[in-house]
């Protein structure tokens, strides 16, 4: 070996280090292992000292762990075979779950997935369970397409107004909200920017296109639903043409009234249109009543007609004692009339009848005596 030197006092190994070596045989110090790995050792037989050989085995495995881990450098040598092993075994066992966790995922019932590859669409799952190509090959975006959001446009408690012009050039505060959902998941994720802020303008458009239609009485009062359902079909128009994928489901007005300045006064109408509008419903009941009644009378009479035509003679006398009747009904009168039926005088009664009167009469005419 090139270490070796022969001297005349014998021959000694060296290292590249010098450090000295026994002769075969000899009695002089043990080779060191280059690389400084453990103390000095004989040989042949055992070393001096039995802890030392414990401390060695304990030493020798606490060698071998910290070579198993990662971020130990393979021990004092700084690179080990067995520990590169274990780090290709670490590595595999991290990159087969990475594909596990990335490659599956699940869907809710009122969700859709958009499958993104790349950042380009790649298709829609339905709720289930689902799998892809790991990340960040294939990504999921979970769009929620069964539930109902909402946009308030304009202030209901009045702290802020909303101003917009009608038909008859009046003003007129508006507070609406506009319900809509997720339609299609594709269009809505790629075609809008700011969805919620595109519902907002709009409804807030198409609302003030409807209004500029009508009235300032009908936007308050009677067509205030009619307004409300043409707003959510022109926004439903405008927002297909914008293939936005949204589904817009209603529009429900909160507040419909003038602005501030002129609350009061326009109260003060309304209360008396509604007062006019309550003597009109009355003034109509009544002639609805008086009509009855006289379509009541005239059917009556057609009916006595025909009763009439088929026995004049008798429908003539029983019309004649009705109306006797009704006419001395209320009269102090007895009739009687001529004939064979005797008939019955009630004196006792017309008595009483009369010393009421005669004592009506005395008392009257005592103060003037």
């Amino acid at each position: 070996m090139p270490w070796q030197n022969n001297n005349d006092g014998g021959s000694q190994d060296r290292g590249p280090w010098g450090e000295g070596g026994g002769s075969g045989g000899g009695d002089g110090p043990p080779p060191r292992n280059p690389w400084g790995d453990g103390p000095p050792r004989r040989p042949n037989g055992p070393r001096p000292g039995g802890n030392r050989d414990f401390d060695d085995i304990i030493r020798r495995g606490q060698e071998k762990l910290r070579q198993s881990f990662p971020g130990t450098g393979g021990g004092r040598g700084g690179f080990d075979p067995l520990g590169g092993t274990n780090w290709l075994w670490i590595a595999g066992g991290l990159f087969i779950l990475w594909i596990a966790l990335s490659s599956v995922y699940k869907v809710d019932a009122q969700d859709r997935g958009v499958v993104l590859r790349f950042g380009a669409y790649a298709g829609t799952t339905d709720p289930g369970l689902h799998f892809k190509l790991p990340w960040p090959i294939d990504s999921v975006v979970m769009r929620k397409v069964e539930q109902i959001n909402s946009v308030d446009i304009g202030a209901g408690d009045g702290s802020n107004e909303n101003l917009m012009l009608t038909g008859d050039q009046n003003l007129i505060n508006l507070a609406y909200a506009v319900r809509w959902k997720i339609r299609n998941p594709e269009l809505f994720q790629f075609e809008l920017a700011e969805p919620e802020q595109t519902v907002r303008e709009v409804g807030e458009s198409a609302m003030r296109a409807e209004i500029s239609k009508a009235s300032l009485t009908d936007a308050i009062g009677p067509q205030r639903a009619q307004i409300a359902e043409q707003v959510r079909e022109r926004m439903q128009e405008i927002l297909d043409s914008y293939r936005s994928g949204i589904e817009v489901r209603g529009v429900d007005i909160k507040q419909a009234d003038p602005p501030a300045a002129v609350d009061d006064a326009f109260k003060d109408v309304t209360a008396a249109q509604q007062d006019s509008q309550a003597y009109l419903n009355k003034s109509r009941a009544y002639a609805q009543q008086v009509l009855n009644r006289a379509l009541g009378e005239a059917a009556q009479f057609d009916a006595l007609y025909a009763q009439y035509k088929l026995a004049p003679e008798v429908t003539r006398k029983r019309l004649y004692l009705e109306t006797m009747e009704n006419v001395l009904s209320k009269v102090d009168k007895t009739v009687v009339e001529p004939g064979s039926v005797q008939t019955y005088l009630p004196l006792p009664e017309v008595q009483k009848r009369a010393r009421p009167a005669d004592t009506a009469t005395t008392v009257t005419a005592s103060p003037a005596q």
